[in-house]
C-alpha cells in the first residue's frame, strides 16, 4: 500500500501524561474468544488496573460483556436474535459481570462502583454535567468506576447501530472526565496497512496524526464474532477523543502487561495523537455528537474559511442541509469531500437554511421575510476540528 502522510508504519516515540486513564475492555477480550467470561483473563486485566490505582493514577474502566455473561448463565447458544431477548441477557448478565469485577478488585482492596449510561442520559447538557460530576466525585473518593451501556433500556448497541457500542461510549467517558489517555483493548493489535490475517506483509501503523478518508478505508471491516465493535467503531471513538484532546491507543489486550506497558510509554499498538488545542467542557459536549440534530455540507471556499481563517459560517457557503432541526440546535458540519469539519449551534432552522443556502447574507430577509443575522453559525458557536 502507498504511504499516507499522516500515518506512520513502524516505530514511534510515545510520550504522554497518564494521570487520568480510561481503559475499554471488549467482549472478545473478556471472553477469550469463547461464549462466556474468562475469569483468568479478567483477573490479569484487573491486576494491571489495580497496579495503576496503587500508583495514584485515576482509572475508569468501560467494560463490555454483560450479554455474554447472561448468555452463559442461561446456557444459550452464542447467536441470539431479537432486541428484547438481548435486553433480558443484559439484565441477567450485568449483575454477574459486576459480581466478578467486585470479587477480583476486592482482592486488591479496591472499592468499585457502577455507572450505566445511555445516549439519552448525555444528550441533554444538564444530564451530561450530572454524569461528569458523578464520575469525577468517584475518582476523588478513590472509587474505581466500571461503566457500561445500559443495554436494558438502550437499543443502540444491541440493535447494532454503531454509535451505541462501547468503543464510542469509552470516548464519551474520556471526554466527560478530561482523561489524558484512552486505551482501547480488544483482540487486535492495532490498525494495520492491510488485514494481517489475510496479508502476510501487513504492517502495524504505530501513529496516526489525523483521521482522514485513507485511515477510514484501512479501518473498514467486519465486527468480531462475539463483540459489537470492530476497527471502524474504534476509529470513530478515536476521532471524538482526539478532538477532545485525548491520546488514544488501540492495542491487543492479550499482550503481557499491556496496560502497564502502555501507561509507562512503551510502543504498543496504534496511537492517535490529540488535537493541539484542548476543548473546553461546552465544546467537548458539542463535539460528542450526542445532541446533533442535522448536517450541513459546505463548498470548498466555506470549508477553508472555517478551517484556516477563523470565520463564521454564512449561507452562501452551504451546499446541502440534512435533517430537521430548529434555531439553536447543534448541527454537524462537513466539507464537500465528506470530511467532518466540526459542529456548531445554528441561528436558523433546517427549513430556513434550505431556503437561503447559497444566497448572500443581504438576501436572507427577502427570502425568509425575517433575518436573524448574517451568520448561519457564528464563530463563537463553532467547534472546528484541526
Amino acid at each position: 500500500m502507498a504511504e499516507v502522510d499522516n500515518i506512520k508504519p513502524g516505530l514511534d516515540s510515545r510520550d504522554f501524561s497518564c494521570r487520568r486513564v480510561v481503559v475499554k475492555l471488549g467482549t472478545s477480550l473478556l471472553t477469550g474468544g469463547s461464549d462466556r467470561l474468562n475469569e483468568q483473563v479478567m483477573s490479569d486485566l484487573v491486576r494491571q488496573v489495580a497496579q495503576l490505582h496503587r500508583q495514584g493514577r485515576e482509572v475508569v474502566v468501560v467494560s463490555s460483556g454483560a450479554i455474554a455473561a447472561g448468555r452463559e448463565k442461561l446456557g444459550l447458544a452464542r447467536e441470539v436474535r431479537g432486541i428484547p431477548l438481548k435486553q433480558v441477557l443484559a439484565s441477567i448478565g450485568q449483575s454477574r459481570l459486576m459480581n466478578v469485577y467486585d470479587r477480583l478488585f476486592s482482592q486488591h482492596n479496591i472499592t468499585i462502583g457502577q455507572a450505566l449510561l445511555t445516549k439519552d442520559d448525555l444528550s441533554d447538557r444538564a444530564g451530561y454535567l450530572n454524569a461528569r460530576n458523578t464520575l469525577l466525585a468517584m475518582l476523588e473518593l478513590g472509587v474505581l468506576c466500571i461503566v457500561n451501556e445500559n443495554d436494558v433500556v438502550a437499543v443502540d448497541e444491541i440493535g447494532e447501530v454503531k454509535f451505541g457500542d462501547n468503543d464510542n461510549l469509552s470516548a464519551l467517558v474520556a471526554n466527560l472526565i478530561d482523561a489524558d489517555v484512552l486505551v482501547l483493548l480488544a483482540d487486535v493489535g492495532g490498525l494495520y496497512t492491510a488485514d494481517p490475517h489475510r496479508h502476510a506483509d501487513a504492517r502495524l501503523i504505530t501513529e496516526v496524526k489525523r483521521i482522514d478518508p485513507a485511515v477510514e478505508k484501512l479501518a473498514a471491516g467486519t465486527a468480531s464474532a462475539i463483540g459489537t465493535g470492530g476497527m471502524v467503531t474504534k476509529i470513530e471513538a478515536a476521532r471524538l477523543a482526539m478532538a477532545s484532546g485525548v491520546t488514544v491507543v488501540i492495542a491487543d489486550g492479550r499482550e503481557r502487561d499491556v496496560i502497564l506497558r502502555l501507561v509507562a510509554g512503551e510502543k504498543l499498538g496504534t496511537s492517535f495523537l490529540p488535537a493541539p488545542a484542548r476543548l473546553d467542557s461546552r465544546q467537548r459536549w458539542m463535539m460528542s455528537g450526542l445532541s446533533a440534530r442535522g448536517k450541513l455540507v459546505l463548498d470548498s471556499g466555506a470549508a477553508v474559511a472555517l478551517r484556516q481563517q477563523n470565520r463564521s459560517l454564512l449561507a452562501a457557503g452551504i451546499q446541502q442541509v440534512t435533517g430537521k432541526f430548529q434555531r439553536g440546535d447543534i448541527v454537524d458540519i462537513y466539507d464537500p469531500d465528506g470530511a467532518h469539519l466540526g459542529c456548531g449551534i445554528t441561528s436558523y432552522s433546517s427549513g430556513d437554511i434550505a431556503a437561503i443556502k447559497g444566497a448572500h447574507s443581504g438576501e436572507i430577509a427577502a427570502l425568509l421575510g425575517y433575518d436573524y443575522g448574517a451568520e448561519v453559525v457564528h464563530r463563537n458557536n463553532l467547534v472546528v476540528l484541526d
